[in-house]
């Protein structure tokens, strides 16, 4: 466990790099990320290096005891190289180019960014691979933020047919896939396949499918081009990169498969703002955050990395980039801090240390003002720091353990994709259900792994699927393999991997676990619930009806209609360990349910309201409290076991206690 801070030594004085330096180390910070938006700095002309200042400030932070993340600089190619090459700009869906003048102006595509970037990654790594104060390295910064990871260019296209040719192997095997003869759209080969956009309705939903795929896949070949070259000069130094919140425009999961660290930018009440709260969800979180958005972005790359993952910028005040942009409340720059190492992070890294008074980030609080005096953030992270070193005085802690749960939840990044060119229901969001899924979890108690369709389930008690229209042929006997009690959500396996409808209709290659079919499917509007009867208890279905019924073969076995529509249509079936809900039900149903299989599966729940988060990390259980209200920890914990805290847990607080073997 150790604190972090971004700094950006091009944006300040030098004179005052030295001090800036000391007053990190004295406030607890322990590594400090650099460059990531300093290409023009370090090659202000083409092909001529300035180094010294860059030099100065790698040695300024090293001699005050700081390790150094460096960051290839691609994020933000300077003017001098797009006017060299404009074809580097990226294209929208509208046909127009995204021009120069923020960041993030590039196209994965493009063959001149792409050796452009290899060079100066390469003088970047040959320079600081060896420098004893650069300890980490960051590729980029952000991939496909401000909506930059598709791009409808030349050159984009071009990739897409090279990507699509090594897909199918043949066009008559692409036409097949695709079911091009609909709307006679077959083709004679892949040079006259276009971008997926501009049509006059509704472009063919494979190809959209297929072009996300391209996408994210340009993403990871980016990416691991620029790891390539900084393993080869900076051996053993581990390498990351800053993922974004509930980002889901390329697979994460291929992408981190490349790094040592999956790292992610948590900005809690920016978060709240632009995601699909409710008004009223957000004003009650409005200074706190939700409880359960950033901790599913935790266990997101908790899963994914390799290394214990890291929080690359942790919102320290207001930010500038949401509709509105309120202040945390007092604590919780300190609550999020410790809510992210009780799921496994290593670091937890403030951005930034000072704020900027200029361009487009000047409302962008830091640790400290722009006038450079400590701000409440700053404030919290230095009681964090001496904080961390209580814990890990404490042997009984264990607090560098790896976070073990019995429970997990799939996450998909295809599946988002593919219920965005199929919605058939505008308000079918599958973000938004996974983490209402992760959220029921949470407020049961559970710790909760978050995993690729494709990981291994073996160790878990309870599996839980949210909507997952591609199933790949083998999950179903993974899932029986695995002995877990598992939850699967409706739509799930609806769609072959071509965006087809099964053969033997939903859910597919799950029948051989789930004996049901699928027949007609209906969506509702966000205005429309339907009743439920779940035994004596009554809940609601919304958004979504799949309209099933059981195969002859099983209901005379272990098939039980758990729950009914109010028309009589199934709503839940269980069959065996496995348990598949026809709706997405409300927020109390969903949680009496989850409690009730979490049961089967021998765990016991812990109903902890909406306010009230646990977590289990080595031997610690930290309590935080999102809430106006005062949580008192049972009796049943002995007062010398606290840590971190006490058994009153106050509003934005935090307790640790150890727990009893």
């Amino acid at each position: 466990m150790r604190l972090g801070v971004c700094y950006y030594p091009e944006h300040w004085q030098e004179a005052m790099w030295k001090d800036d330096a000391a007053r990190m180390k004295a406030l607890g910070i322990e590594q400090v990320r650099i460059a990531e938006f300093a290409w023009s700095r370090m090659e202000p002309s083409p092909g001529e290096y300035d180094w010294a200042w860059l030099d100065r400030a790698v040695d300024t932070l090293g001699n005050a005891g700081l390790k150094v993340v460096m960051c290839t600089p691609t994020a933000t190619p300077p003017k001098w190289l797009i006017d060299r090459h404009p074809e580097i700009l990226p294209v929208g869906a509208d046909g127009r180019v995204r021009a120069f003048g923020s960041r993030r102006h590039y196209d994965f595509s493009s063959p001149e960014y792409y050796e452009a970037s290899k060079r100066i990654c390469e003088v970047l790594a040959q320079r600081y691979g060896q420098h004893p104060a650069v300890a980490y390295w960051q590729t980029d910064n952000e991939y496909g933020c401000h909506n930059t990871v598709v791009s409808y260019s030349p050159a984009a296209v071009k990739r897409f047919r090279e990507w699509l040719k090594a897909r199918y192997g043949s066009i008559g095997a692409l036409n097949t896939a695709w079911g091009a003869v609909f709307w006679s759209m077959e083709y004679r080969s892949f040079d006259e396949i276009d971008a997926p956009v501009g049509t006059v309705t509704e472009a063919h939903p494979s190809h959209r499918l297929d072009y996300r795929r391209f996408a994210s896949d340009e993403v990871q070949r980016y990416n691991r081009m620029q790891v390539d070259i900084i393993r080869a000069h900076s051996p053993g130094r581990p390498t990351a990169h800053n993922f974004m919140q509930l980002f889901t425009e390329f697979d994460h999961y291929k992408v981190a498969a490349d790094l040592d660290v999956a790292a992610w930018d948590s900005y809690p009440l920016g978060a709240l703002e632009e995601q699909w709260y409710a008004p009223e969800v957000k004003a009650r979180y409005l200074r706190t955050g939700h409880p359960d958005f950033a901790s599913f972005n935790h266990d997101v790359y908790r899963g994914m990395s390799k290394l214990p993952f890291w929080v690359m910028e942790q919102q320290p005040g207001p930010v500038n980039w949401a509709q509105w942009n309120p202040a945390p409340l007092p604590g919780m720059v300190r609550l999020w801090s410790w809510e992210a190492f009780a799921h496994g992070a290593g670091c937890v890294s403030y951005f930034r240390w000072r704020q900027a008074p200029f361009a487009q980030e000047q409302m962008h609080a830091g640790l400290n003002t722009p006038d450079n005096r400590l701000d409440i953030g700053g404030s919290e992270a230095a009681q964090v720091a001496e904080e961390i070193r209580k814990v890990l005085a404490d042997s009984a802690s264990d607090a560098n353990a790896q976070v073990k749960t019995p429970v997990a939840l799939v996450f998909d990044y295809e599946a988002k994709w593919l219920f965005e060119v199929h919605p058939q229901g505008a308000d079918f969001h599958y973000p938004r259900f996974a983490v209402e899924y992760y959220s029921a979890l949470r407020s049961l108690g559970f710790d909760v792994d978050i995993v690729s369709v494709h990981a291994p389930l073996d160790g878990y008690k309870l599996v839980v699927v949210p909507p997952l229209p591609v199933v790949p042929d083998d999950f179903a006997q993974r899932l029986a393999q695995s002995g877990a009690q598992a939850i699967i959500g409706p739509r799930t396996g609806s769609k072959t991997v071509d965006l087809q409808i099964p053969a033997n209709l939903p859910p597919g290659p799950l029948a051989s676990l789930l004996p049901v079919r699928v027949w007609r499917v209906e969506s509702l509007r966000p205005n429309v619930t339907e009743p439920v009867e779940f035994g004596t208890q009554t809940g609601h279905a919304r958004h979504w009806r799949d309209l099933i019924e059981l195969n002859d073969a099983s209901k005379d076995s272990a098939s039980e209609v758990r729950a009914r529509f109010a028309d009589g249509h199934p709503a839940y079936v269980k069959h065996g360990a496995a348990h598949y809900l026809a709706s997405l039900f409300d927020e109390a149903a969903t949680q009496a349910l989850f409690a009730r299989i979490a049961a089967e599966a021998g765990l016991d729940a812990a109903p902890l309201g909406d306010a009230v988060r646990v977590s289990r990390r080595g031997g610690l259980a930290w309590v935080f409290n999102y809430g106006p209200g005062t949580h008192t920890i049972d009796a049943s914990v002995p007062d010398n076991a606290f840590v971190i805290g006490t058994r009153a847990v106050g509003p934005q607080g935090v307790s640790a206690y150890r727990i009893a073997s």
